[in-house]
């Protein structure tokens, strides 16, 4: 046994014997090809340079159609069949885990294990096509009622543009489904993921055009890089950080000895608990009031404080940025409580007669651990408001749409975390079959 070990650094050789991954992996890009050609497929009806012209009007700054354009990789800029992505899903999923800490129903459903998760999945699909119905609907209509030039070719576009986005919402679902349990890391996030890093390209290239050009000189390029790299250096160092609380198991002291003990005698608490939900949110809530003054800008095109407002209240803006650092700060708070509840796992920990060293059981666990996770929320809360609003600062120094900051790069760097953790995993455990299968020879 002592000379037979896992090898613990993953090589080109343990990843070429696993075959069951390279399949998984294989799947997984097929799967993610699929959903690029799709947001390339047009709507049926519509005028591709009237799109163009429209999306260059309606999607640059912020809100939540600049976010559905980022996540969908511009599908949404095209008005393809994937123009509303996965947004409605994702609204539909964070609406019913908000339900559940209210409705005695859905908390019964969700303790139920396997099969009361099916059913609130099943719910949570149902809330997806009323949402991305309302969606679709209202994108029709605002494509319908354009101003200038016509977008919309021929008539009744709605009764075909709605079952188009519904269907290829639910269709990405499907697919984000498949990915999770015949892939590798998860479906969905995978999928925003791909949207996220098809943009970045583009923006790197016009980065290189403009220092080209002139309008920016080396110095500002090689700043702006060099940025990008901290930042990316800095979201990987904050969302692997943890704080891990010892706990304690007399009854498996004795184990202790035989190597049996492991490394399961601490609880890690991330610093970043809530992921990107906070700024999702937060961007959700501050496209509301922008689009509102939008509509009394059409209306009134010549009030000189309506146009001013705008533009202090507007992406970059000092209001804006302070709205969005208070709605960043308080969905971390309210997100963490969801997911983390500090008395209903100070009661596990006692049932499973674990103990935090120098805490008392019960009421005194759940207020220990409530005063750590306030403050590991503080600073994840500051860290997310920090990495969202550099955009803007980088954008007010340098004049360019800077893609390597807010939630874009901690999308990107939180799949690709779980993803590699995944395919680690998957080695390993290959490995440790392969061990098995060998001391199952040696033993006939």
């Amino acid at each position: 046994m002592a000379g037979i070990q896992l090898n613990q650094n993953v090589s080109l050789e343990a990843f070429s014997k696993a075959t069951d991954l390279k399949k998984r992996i294989l799947f997984a890009i097929l799967a993610l090809f699929v959903y690029r050609i799709g947001t390339y497929i047009p709507l049926p009806g519509l005028d591709p340079g009237a799109v163009s012209e429209l999306a260059n009007r309606y999607l640059h700054g912020s809100g939540l159609l600049w976010m559905i354009n980022l996540f969908s990789g511009g599908a949404l800029s095209r008005m393809t069949i994937f123009a509303l992505n996965l947004m409605p899903y994702i609204s539909s999923s964070i609406i019913i885990q908000l339900f559940t800490m209210v409705s005695p129903t859905l908390e019964a459903l969700k303790k139920e294990g396997e099969s009361g998760r099916r059913k609130i999945h099943q719910y949570t699909k149902y809330l997806t096509i009323f949402i991305a119905s309302f969606q679709a609907y209202g994108i029709s209509i605002l494509l319908m009622g354009a101003e200038g030039n016509p977008v919309v070719i021929g008539g009744l576009f709605p009764v075909i543009a709605v079952p188009s986005l519904v269907c290829g919402t639910l269709f990405l679902v499907w697919l984000g489904e498949q990915i999770t349990s015949r892939g590798v890391g998860n479906g969905s996030s995978l999928l925003i993921f791909a949207g996220i890093v098809a943009n970045m390209p583009a923006s790197v290239a016009n980065i290189f055009e403009l220092g080209r050009a002139g309008a920016l000189s080396v110095f500002s390029v090689i700043v702006i890089f060099s940025v990008a790299f901290a930042v990316i250096v800095f979201v990987v160092f904050v969302e692997r950080a943890q704080r891990k609380v010892t706990i304690s198991y007399p009854q498996r002291q004795a184990m202790i000895g035989q190597g049996m003990f492991g490394e399961g005698n601490h609880m890690p608490l991330k610093i970043n608990s809530s992921g990107v939900i906070p700024p999702i949110f937060a961007y959700s809530l501050l496209s509301i009031p922008l689009m509102l003054l939008g509509n009394l800008v059409s209306k009134n095109t010549e009030n000189e404080y309506l146009h001013a407002f705008i533009e202090f209240f507007d992406r970059g803006g000092p209001l804006f940025s302070l709205l969005l650092v208070g709605l960043i700060i308080f969905f971390s708070f309210f997100y963490t409580a969801i997911v983390f509840n500090p008395t209903e796992t100070a009661d596990n920990l006692k049932k499973a007669g674990g103990f935090i060293p120098g805490v008392r059981p019960g009421q005194a666990t759940a207020d220990y651990l409530d005063y750590i996770l306030t403050r590991l929320t503080t600073v994840g809360a500051l860290y997310m408001s920090f990495v969202c609003i550099l955009p803007d600062i980088m954008n007010a120094k340098f004049g360019v749409h800077f893609l390597f900051g807010g939630t874009g790069i901690l999308i990107i760097v939180g799949v690709t975390m779980d993803t590699v953790s995944q395919v680690y995993t998957h080695i390993l455990s290959h490995q440790y079959r392969g061990v098995l299968k060998r001391m199952d020879r040696r033993k006939r």
